[in-house]
């Protein structure tokens, strides 16, 4: 009987250490197969509405023109845009001239998130220059840092 139970022991550490081990594997699988899954989802799900809905499109069109991430049109005179994907801010001091910054803080590195007649940092209360990008109020020590613009004849900002 003695060796019956020790059989039983182990039978049963096994099926415990196998019955653990699996959804750590399982769930190790799953996450490369979602990932693979759910990526094509949306795009599918997201082109498709695209297409049936022309004003979705048409809009789409004057954010994002041919060769650039803006439009001069979505930048107003005397202000600006904060455009996360491309860590860059826009602005348009006067008519016509467009002006590029990092978005990021020179105080402690936190994204500028607004831009009214100057570009705010929502941590600490840095603001800065639409002109020259130069702190005007706050703790941070020094200008953002300039990005060079690209405006194309349609109307296009991009990152030079």
């Amino acid at each position: 009987m003695g060796a019956s139970g020790l059989s039983r022991r182990r039978a049963l550490s096994t099926a415990a250490t196998v019955g653990l081990g699996l959804p750590v594997l399982a769930a190790c699988g799953g996450d490369d197969t979602t990932t693979g899954a759910t990526d094509p989802t949306p795009t599918s799900g997201g082109a498709s509405p695209a297409p049936a809905d022309p004003s979705a499109s048409a809009s789409a069109t004057p954010e994002a023109p041919t060769g650039g991430f803006a439009s001069t049109a979505d930048i107003p005179v005397g202000g600006g845009g904060v455009f996360e994907e491309q860590r860059v801010v826009v602005t348009q001091p006067t008519e016509g001239e467009f002006k590029g910054f990092s978005f990021v803080c020179t105080h402690s590195g936190c994204p500028v998130n607004q831009v009214t007649d100057e570009i705010l940092c929502p941590c600490h209360g840095s603001k800065f220059s639409i002109t020259d990008g130069s702190p005007t109020a706050g703790p941070a020590p020094s200008p953002l840092e300039p990005m060079e613009l690209i405006v194309g004849d349609d109307g296009s900002i991009s990152l030079a």
